[in-house]
């Protein structure tokens, strides 16, 4: 179990509604590119894009309610930075561009940090130094959130957590997607799961 604040989680056994193995027609099937290159192989997704952009690649069908996107990534020599990605959100079809969106990753920000957002004002945006991030190495990333409060857990553990003031509302938001941020990465093993918690009450036993 994850322990957020004010919840539990286990993102291991939360309900899945989508797990289809990546092969070319599937993600031919099920996604679009908006930017960047992307293909399969061996049943990892890539995408590449050279330019400071979300060069992104969502899925044709949203998702909407509280969810968790499970999936493994690294990013592909010569580049070190950034596995990224995109949910309760919306594509700007008058410009090419994110909308509405929680965004989360790691190795990015500039800095090698693990961190959220919030697009397309990216007003709202936290971050932390704390995972040793490593190009290369697959990590397991579980990121969702369940009304406004965001969670990203890699490798079974909670990496970082926010809660939005003013949530998305999730009903009405469901894209998601991957993004390649100037940057090559790969993906595999991608379920959407359907965020599920409990509640938890808090509060401090004295300790003298």
């Amino acid at each position: 179990m994850i322990h957020l604040m004010r919840k539990r989680i286990d993102p291991e056994n939360m309900p899945v509604l989508y797990d289809v193995p990546f092969s070319p027609e599937t993600f031919e099937r099920d996604f679009e590119v908006r930017d960047g290159e992307w293909c399969v192989e061996k049943g990892w997704l890539t995408g590449e894009s050279r330019r400071n952009f979300a060069s992104m690649a969502i899925m044709r069908r949203s998702f909407f309610g509280p969810v968790c996107l499970d999936f493994r990534a690294k990013v592909l020599s010569p580049c070190t930075h950034d596995i990224n990605c995109m949910w309760s959100g919306s594509w700007n079809e008058a410009d090419n561009s994110r909308g509405l969106a929680y965004v989360a990753g790691i190795g990015g920000w500039w800095d090698g940090k693990v961190g959220f957002e919030k697009s397309p004002e990216y007003r709202l945006n936290c971050g932390t130094k704390l995972l040793d991030f490593r190009p290369e190495k697959v990590y397991h990333m579980q990121c969702g959130s369940i009304g406004g409060h965001v969670f990203v857990v890699v490798d079974g553990r909670l990496a970082i957590e926010a809660t939005d003031p003013d949530p998305i509302d999730q009903e009405k938001y469901g894209r998601v997607g991957f993004e390649a941020y100037c940057t090559r990465i790969a993906v595999t093993d991608f379920k959407v799961r359907r965020a599920v918690w409990e509640d938890a009450e808090e509060g401090y036993l004295p300790e003298f």
